[in-house]
């Protein structure tokens, strides 16, 4: 497990994929001929961040949401509100082992797989 001090330091290639194909709501709501101003993922963020709040002794609040806040602008800084936000709670659950890397992007290969057999 990574220590709080160098959670930036860790490389989360899924992520970082997000990043470098500039997949913010905007243009794959565009791509995907989504009219909805929010993501859909949006209320699921909250909720899970809300969750992640009231389990604070698993997961210590105030250094989580510190690292998730230096991460939006730090590593993340390219991506707007609020997939920031998202990808920073994504780096940081993968650097505290409550999420597996490749479970994660394997989760993302599928949505990616449905929405382009959706007729995108």
């Amino acid at each position: 497990m990574t220590t709080d001090h160098d959670i930036s330091s860790v490389r989360v290639r899924a992520l970082e994929q997000i990043v470098e194909r500039g997949q913010t709501w905007d243009r794959m709501a565009a791509r995907y001929h989504v009219t909805h101003p929010l993501p859909p993922w949006k209320s699921r963020l909250d909720a899970t961040c809300d969750a992640l709040d009231d389990e604070g002794a698993a997961l210590p609040l105030l250094t989580r949401r510190d690292d998730e806040d230096r991460m939006s602008r730090e590593v993340y800084a390219s991506l707007p509100y609020p997939e920031n936000q998202l990808v920073a709670l994504a780096h940081s659950l993968v650097t505290r082992n409550v999420v597996d890397e490749d479970e994660l992007a394997a989760r993302m290969a599928a949505v990616r797989a449905r929405l382009d057999a959706a007729g995108a």
